[in-house]
């Protein structure tokens, strides 16, 4: 593997570390993707009765050229729903898709639609126990659209948390095939972020009413797109883009407008150059070593999602790359946090894209040797293409430089003056396991907390603890039995006004928990998705009410001040869910995963841990070391 002179010795480190520790289950894989690949469309090699399925419901010149076997068959698969507002623009993106894929010479078949849940409607609810799990229904939904060999290329709609890398990583194992991502671009601003929070932590100390949080909630997510604040829908799309899966400049375009629209159509046509000839891409090709780190450099530059530690390790995976939480540490040491957007932040993501957005991020990371540039994109060999921005002149679709300058550097500033000199995201470690903190929020007084656990299992048990008063001191939160075996890993945003109560009255605040806390966990030190997790008997099992926890971002420690002979000897006093009572909203469809899934730190993935067997390659391609790494 080849590194350009002026990238980084430690992000070259890195990427050669990947590619070294992938290089059996990477070739493996890259052999099973060569075998798929045919020359022309794939549909040639179906029987005629199979072929005669295929296009049956077909009309006109549509249903000619799928018959003739001479045009590229497209996928259209789409996370469309009207409940959710990121996704409710895509109802009208398969008429045009099909549309502007008929103008290049190919035929795109609506192939299939995958769920798509929202964390913010099942937020605290059972329904949330199923969240995680959805990204892998979510890639054998996708599987299943791309199974008929009907198809020579795919465009892949969605946007939010599992769903981007559901999609992706089902498209990964159909990797002979391109493939772009189809956003639908976020909505307007509305209530500020920051009044947001105040009136969320008003309530929580039961000083505004239901019905002022409810129209505070409703003025905040108030239309068709996705919600402005940078969790990770958004984190999704900065991540997919620098990864080269976006049509430049596509993520944070707005829905229904001009330009939106005419990105869009454009997928359709660019996808279908893409699927032959001198400019045959597949998806393969685009995500290998580099562009999985540009990825893990994107989200750390940017202090986005957390669920990206585990989402990125599951799409390296589906790729035969092998990415741990040791690159995502040692890279953060490196990358400076580049962007200032809610929760770590008063903008949002529109903010964001006018004061230069992706454009500006990716050129000032190249510049400074931050980023691989020789990587393939959907839009072309090399990443600078990325620097450039979609714009409507005089009706056409064109793209244009950026400001080599930041337009509000209290939102984005250039590599060389960052906001912090390192990423956004820390991994710790110590006596309890490791975690995932998300610093860029946090103020450096409140990095190091050391104070006494006061342990639950649940969110409404702390919530009754906090409104009876009983945590109105220093104190460490352990909430636990959250982890991805003991209840889907649900996400924990319901914590988050009540510790900042707890914090603004000068106490000493922390959380530990082996569940997720995503993008939104603001200002509170949150170690998370703590592995091993409290199911499978890790440390953090053991943890008693009272003892002294000490979380330390800045060394990045993480440990429990009692002797580690005592703390195996202590019985476990608690224990997740049993299969007889982890019923109800859908849950016991999902008991086949909960019992299947992987550790945080290896994507929390159902698909297992990465072994040879899993590509196809010998046993002897990989020491065990790097199996379970």
């Amino acid at each position: 593997m080849s590194t350009a002179p002026n990238i980084h010795p430690i992000i070259a480190e890195v990427t050669e570390r990947v590619a070294a520790r992938s290089a059996g289950t990477r070739a493996a894989y890259l052999e099973r993707v060569a075998a798929s690949h045919e020359e022309g469309p794939m549909r040639r090699g179906l029987d005629c009765s199979n072929l005669a399925h295929g296009f049956a419901a077909m009309e006109g010149v549509d249903k000619a050229a799928l018959r003739a076997v001479r045009a590229p068959g497209v996928a259209i698969v789409s996370s469309y729903n009207d409940m959710l507002s990121a996704h409710q623009p895509m109802q009208e993106y398969p008429a045009m898709l099909k549309g502007s894929v008929r103008q290049a010479g190919g035929v795109a078949q609506f192939a299939g639609g995958v769920p798509a849940m929202c964390d913010g409607v099942t937020q605290g609810r059972p329904g949330m126990e199923l969240s995680l799990f959805s990204r892998e229904v979510i890639a054998m939904s996708t599987a299943i659209a791309l199974s008929h060999d009907m198809f020579d290329a795919a465009l892949l709609l969605g946007v939010c948390d599992k769903i981007v890398p559901g999609l992706l990583i089902g498209a990964l194992s159909f990797g002979h095939l391109p493939a772009i991502l189809v956003p639908a671009g976020p909505m307007n601003s509305g209530l500020p972020n920051k009044e947001k929070a105040r009136v969320r932590q008003l309530y929580a100390e039961g000083k505004a009413t239901r019905e002022d949080l409810l129209d505070a909630e409703a003025a905040s997510y108030h239309s068709a797109g996705t919600c402005t604040f940078y969790g990770t829908a958004n984190s999704n799309q900065m991540v997919v883009e620098v990864m080269g899966l976006h049509l430049p400049g596509a993520s944070f375009v707005q829905p229904n407008s001009p330009l939106r629209r005419v990105l869009t159509e454009e997928a359709g046509r660019r996808v279908v150059k893409l699927s032959r000839g001198e400019e045959y891409t597949p998806v393969s090709r685009v995500i290998d070593e580099k562009a999985v780190v540009n990825g893990v450099i994107a989200l750390l530059a940017t202090g986005g999602s957390t669920n990206h530690t585990m989402h990125l390790v599951a799409i390296a995976a589906a790729a035969g790359l092998q990415l741990t939480w040791d690159d995502f540490s040692d890279l953060s040491s490196v990358i400076p946090l580049l962007a200032r957007v809610y929760p770590n932040g008063s903008a949002d993501i529109n903010h964001f894209h006018a004061a230069g957005g992706i454009q500006f991020l990716v050129g000032t990371l190249l510049d400074a040797g931050l980023l691989h540039e020789d990587v393939q994109t959907v839009a072309g060999p090399g990443l600078h293409r990325y620097r450039q921005e979609p714009i409507l002149s005089e009706g056409e679709l064109v793209w244009r430089d950026v400001p080599t300058h930041s337009l509000d550097e209290d939102v984005l500033r250039p590599a060389w003056r960052p906001f912090a000199a390192d990423g956004g995201l820390r991994m710790v470690a110590g006596n309890l396991g490791r975690a995932v903190i998300k610093v860029s929020a946090v103020a450096p007084e409140h990095r190091i907390v050391q104070a006494p656990a006061r342990v639950f299992t649940d969110q409404k048990s702390f919530k009754d603890a906090f409104e009876a008063g009983e945590l109105d001191r220093d104190v460490v939160v352990v909430i636990r039995q959250q982890g991805p075996q003991a209840n889907g890993m649900p996400e924990l945003h319901g914590l988050t006004p009540a510790l900042g109560v707890l914090m603004d009255r000068g106490h000493q605040v922390a959380l530990l928990t082996d569940g997720r806390m995503s993008g939104a966990s603001g200002k509170i030190p949150a170690a998370i998705q703590v592995t091993p997790e409290a199911a499978v008997g890790g440390p953090i099992a053991r943890i008693a009410d009272g003892d002294v926890v000490r979380l330390d971002a800045k060394a990045g420690t993480l440990d429990v001040f009692v002797g580690d002979e005592e703390l195996a000897r202590r019985e476990l006093v608690d224990s997740p869910p049993s299969e007889a009572s982890w019923t109800g909203t859908g849950r016991e469809l999902f008991a086949a995963l909960r019992r299947a899934v992987g550790p945080a730190d290896q994507g929390a993935s159902v698909f297992g841990p990465l072994t040879p067997e899993h590509f196809g390659a010998p046993a002897h391609t990989l020491t065990p070391v790097e199996v379970t790494q």
